[in-house]
This record gives structure tokens, sequence and C-alpha cells, in this order.
């Protein structure tokens, strides 16, 4: 958990890292399209489990969080608290990738506020510089709440950095649910080196376009963004949680 690219080189990375699973969450995808390419790509010994990363809020406070099981469709930009209320509706797992990084992350004040709601929160990321990967492995402590890590993968070479091991065996997308939910054993872990390093720093500086040119192409270029919750695909369902 998790990655936002998905090809048959990233397969062929995972394989021969020895995962067993990958989830894939891109960033502005609708969810049947990320069920359709994650069930593309998912063989006998690759699992890919299809999940979503949702941006909660305004631009100026957004809270993004990592949900897997869903079975309808939610979209970015609609309030933390309503997104949070159709998790639940959906039984979903809901989990805190990268707390209190920059200003794209719970926080500790809001796993702290509502840990029911949350079923790990994240440890380890290989996008995350070290100090902030401390930061979040302090809230899961204080929090006490199961954890997980993940490569975060934008790019390839990133998968298999970091992993979360079970000590189950996960076999489908509803055991993986059931996993995080139920708190079976799992430990994080992740390589070393320089290599690692490097990879890391690579992902980290992948911010500086995700939020220049990256945001410019969403907003001004490319129309009406498919996870925008007044996107007729939602059928007007979120007007009123949509706060942009």
């Amino acid at each position: 958990m998790h990655v936002k690219v998905l090809d048959d080189r990233v397969v062929e990375r995972a394989k021969n890292r020895d995962l067993d699973a990958l989830v894939y969450a891109p960033h502005f995808t609708r969810l049947p399209a990320i069920r359709d390419r994650a069930a593309r790509f998912s063989d006998d010994t690759l699992l890919v489990v299809p999940a979503r990363e949702v941006f909660t809020g305004p631009w100026h406070a957004r809270r993004h969080v990592l949900v897997i099981g869903l079975s309808d469709p939610v979209p970015d930009f609609i309030t933390f608290r309503g997104a949070l209320a159709e998790f639940d509706r959906q039984d979903a797992a809901v989990l805190a990738p990268h707390p209190e990084m920059l200003n794209v992350s719970c926080s500790r004040a809001d796993v702290a506020a509502d840990p029911d709601a949350f079923a790990a929160v994240e440890t380890h990321n290989a996008k995350c510089l070290p100090h902030q990967n401390r930061r979040a492995g302090a809230i899961a402590r204080e929090t006490e709440l199961p954890v997980f890590g993940s490569s975060y993968a934008h790019f390839r070479a990133t998968v298999g950095e970091v992993w979360t091991e079970f000590g189950a065996n996960l076999d489908t997308e509803a055991d993986l649910v059931a996993a995080l939910r139920s708190e079976t054993p799992r430990r994080v872990v992740r390589r070393s080196g320089p290599d690692h390093h490097l990879r890391s720093l690579v992902e980290f500086a992948h911010l500086g376009y995700e939020n220049s040119w990256g945001k410019i192409d969403r907003l001004f270029l490319s129309g009406t963004e498919p996870t925008h919750p007044s996107h007729i695909a939602y059928d007007g369902r979120f007007d009123d949680l949509t706060v942009y």
C-alpha cells in the first residue's frame, strides 16, 4: 500500500520484490476506472486491490484519506466529515496516509478526535523525509491505532521500497479490508541504503510538479476533474458537501 502507477513493468517489479499484493489508488481517477485497471493487472501471483486516496476539504486545509473497500464512488473536494460519514456508510477501511505531511494530510488532532473512523495510520511513506516519518510514527503511538507503510509510488522504481507484512493470508480485497478493520497483526518494512534514500528524494521532489504544473493542468486546462463532485458521474449526490 499504495501505488499511483500501474502497468506491466510495475507488476514485474512487484513480483521481483516478492510482493503478494499492491493497493492501486491513483489521483483524480474515478472508482470504476480504478477497479477496471486493477482487475486487468491482477493474476494468480499478484493481487491488485483498487482504492481511492480522497482529497477532502478546501485547498488551504486539505486532508487526504486512503480508502479501501468502497462499493460506491466518492468524489474529491467534499468536506472531511462528510467524506468520513460516507466511508462509514459503505463500511470501508479508512487509513490516514502521511499524517501531518505539509498541508495535505490528516493532523494528529484529526486522528485523535475520531480514532474509531480510522483503521490504521501510516508510519513510513517512501515519499516522506525522515523527520516526517518519525512524526507519523509518533502519531500512531499516541493514538494507539494499527499501522501500515507504503511506497506511495508515483514512479515505477519506488514500488517495493516500503511495504506492510500481515500475519495472515490475504487473497482478496475483502480479506484486506477485514484485516485492516480487525487489527490483524502486521509490521512495516522498508529498504535502506543510498538507493532507497535517492528514490525517496525523487518522490518528494515530485511534489513540486504536483503542486505547480500538475495543478495548473487540472484546474485550468483539463476542464472539470473526473472526481469533482459536480461531475455528471456523481449525479448531484454530493452537492451539499462540495467545498469549492
